[in-house]
């Protein structure tokens, strides 16, 4: 089996001539006296068909990991075959970027470590937008990705670039194995390090040369006539000495077993003045940001915690459907009204960007507790804009269960949360309204939103991907409970549709899992229902076209005066899905009246096992107006 493409075939043979230059002198001696240090510490079987790929394999187990995402390629074959070998699923997509999008949903879902593995080269640049994704959304994500062969790199190998540079701002940890031996303790280590603090990101690079079995990498390596002379005999010394570093010690007893993990909390002292603050509170919000799902503390926790506060509460990012459905404390609209009026705001793992206009809605006569596990994103904007009352750098979800057990009792004035409540009230009213406005051509998006709304399963969860269509479903859907919204976080990233929903349905397979995609965003993964129906993992997506990328032409057409790369077509995708081995419906003005017919056709394809596409014809409206892309 050769381990790199044809034109490296006889890479043992062409290294044994390049490297004359660099095996005299000590740049030979060093290299062969650690090759006798290793001879004496460690044994070489180089009998044996073992190979780096189960030393992989072991360590994901080990740390529970179920799920493997990937786009086959030679260079990561080994870590495949070995992880499905011993039972953790091996699920292939038909983009990097998904495999990564896949992985990011189950870590946010399960608590675990999600776990993606590419091919060198442009496998791992296929993945850049995915890292940089999970890097602001704080998902612990481990990038296996393979490299070049160790002694060929900087050669001119194939798919051979520097890639722990081009990965190194976007990890928390990037590092590269050189040996068998240091596959385990590598590994160990970078998943320790994804986890930990804030979590995020984390690249290993595995050569070729440290994941196949000995004799496989001995043909490579030793060429089959060594060199003549001196210098030709010097060259096959170095040449056996690294072969034999490679696998010194490879298969020694090794602890698998996951490192501790560390995660900031809260002081008792904090805890205290907090407690103090809110007890003589009047009118207290609480934002809640996706900090607030992460490990340790349970989300169901949580959630008790808020209850038992009853303090009205604002959800963004993952922690949507934090109190349901229904919750009597959970505040949808006028978010900027209430901030200007509060006179306490937690900012519980929520964060002073662009999503606060850089703190700009709050005020200064408000007390602020903010609670983060980064320090810079705690004190973001907080220069310019804000000032924090009270900073804390720990964990949010236990902050507010540790805050909840200190203030066993009270609950938050309800004149104060009655008023957000009625407001909130008015609000969703007018925009039921709004959906029952009848256009020239075409659907109404509100109206189908609404519809979709009120036939969603309990247990669903709902996958946003996109731009305008989008930002109207996130007034108008509901998350029945916590961790069933996905969407991409604070970097805006259109393309995690597939990739979300994938993994989401792989970590809930009892649930029905919806992707909100526009016709835009949906370009980038429709080619994922191949990859739905071949692991019979259905979803159902549901399109709103309006045959342009309406979230940018918005502003573009009336400040500039053009639409100039804003308009698409009303391409007929649910044809496109049919294609690719799903169920396909088409819903526009013609078949209005059916609507609830057809969502609930759609639905029972799912149940079925169909991964199903609803192609919803939608026209213009003004709901979001005022609203920016940028």
């Amino acid at each position: 089996m050769e381990l790199e493409a044809e034109g490296a075939a006889c890479a043992g043979c062409a290294l044994a001539w390049s490297l004359t230059a660099v095996v005299v002198g000590a740049a030979l001696l060093v290299p062969w006296r650690l090759g006798l240090v290793h001879r004496l510490r460690y044994r070489v079987e180089s009998s044996s068909p073992r190979h780096g790929g189960e030393r992989v394999a072991e360590v994901l187990k080990a740390h529970g990991v179920k799920y493997l995402f990937t786009l086959v390629g030679g260079h990561i074959s080994p870590i495949l075959v070995a992880c499905e070998k011993i039972g953790i699923r091996v699920v292939d997509t038909r983009h990097e970027a998904t495999a990564v999008f896949a992985a990011d949903s189950v870590a946010r879902l399960s608590g675990c470590i999600g776990v993606a593995a590419v091919t060198a080269g442009p496998g791992l640049t296929n993945t850049v937008t995915a890292i940089k994704n999970a890097q602001m959304a704080e998902t612990p994500v481990l990038l296996i990705g393979g490299a070049a062969a160790t002694l060929l790199q900087g050669r001119g190998a194939l798919q051979d670039i520097d890639q722990l540079s081009l990965f190194k701002t976007l990890c928390k940890f990037c590092g590269t194995v050189r040996t068998v031996r240091d596959i385990v303790p590598v590994l160990r280590k970078a998943i320790a390090v994804a986890q930990s603090g804030t979590p995020g990101p984390v690249f290993v690079e595995f050569p070729i040369d440290v994941l196949y079995p000995y004799h496989v990498v001995q043909k490579e390596i030793i060429p089959k006539r060594a060199p003549k002379g001196l210098m030709g005999k010097s060259v096959s010394w170095y040449l056996q000495n690294h072969l034999h570093n490679l696998f010194a010690g490879a298969w020694d007893a090794r602890d698998v077993s996951p490192l501790p993990v560390d995660v900031p909390m809260a002081t008792a002292v904090e805890v205290q003045s907090c407690i103090e603050m809110v007890s003589r509170a009047k009118k207290p919000v609480i934002l809640l940001g996706s900090q607030a799902t992460l490990p340790p503390t349970p989300v169901k926790k949580v959630q008790s915690a808020l209850e038992s506060l009853a303090i009205p509460c604002f959800l963004g990012g993952m922690a949507r459907g934090m109190l349901g459905r229904d919750s009597p404390i959970h505040i949808r609209q006028n978010r900027r009204d209430a901030l200007k009026k509060a006179d306490l705001v937690i900012l519980a793992g929520t964060v002073c960007d662009f999503r606060l206009s850089y703190g700009r809605v709050l005020t200064r006569s408000s007390k602020i507790i903010a609670v983060n596990r980064d320090h810079s994103q705690l004190l973001k904007n907080s220069d310019i804009f804000w000032k924090p009352t009270l900073a804390v750098k720990g964990d949010a979800g236990s902050f507010l269960v540790m805050l909840a057990e200190g203030l066993k009792g009270y609950q938050a004035p309800s004149d104060w949360t009655q008023y957000l409540k009625e407001e909130d009230v008015k609000k969703e009213k007018a925009n039921g309204e709004k959906s029952e406005e009848k256009l020239e051509k075409y659907l109404n998006p509100l109206k189908v939103l609404h519809r979709v709304e009120h036939l969603l399963e309990e247990d669903s969860i709902i996958v946003t991907d996109g731009g305008d269509f989008v930002g109207s479903a996130a007034y108008i859907l509901k998350p029945r409970g916590p961790l069933r919204w996905l969407d991409p976080g604070a970097f805006g990233t259109l393309g995690v549709g597939g990739g979300f929903a994938l993994g989401a349905k792989l970590c809930r397979p009892e649930s029905q899992v919806w992707i909100i995609y526009g016709d835009g965003s949906l370009g980038y993964s429709i080619a994922e229902f191949d990859t739905f129906k071949r692991h019979k993992t259905p979803v159902i997506a549901l399109v709103g076209n309006d045959a342009g990328w309406s979230q940018i032409s918005r502003e573009q057409v009336p400040l500039l005066g053009s639409s100039v790369a804003c308009d698409l077509a009303y391409t007929d995708y649910h044809t496109v899905a049919q294609g690719y081995g799903g169920t396909g419906f088409l819903l526009n003005q013609e078949n209005e009246e059916g609507m609830d017919d057809l969502i609930k056709a759609a639905q029972e394809e799912c149940r079925n096992g169909n991964p199903t596409l609803i192609n919803v014809l939608i026209g213009k409206t003004n709901f979001r107006e005022g609203s920016i892309s940028v």
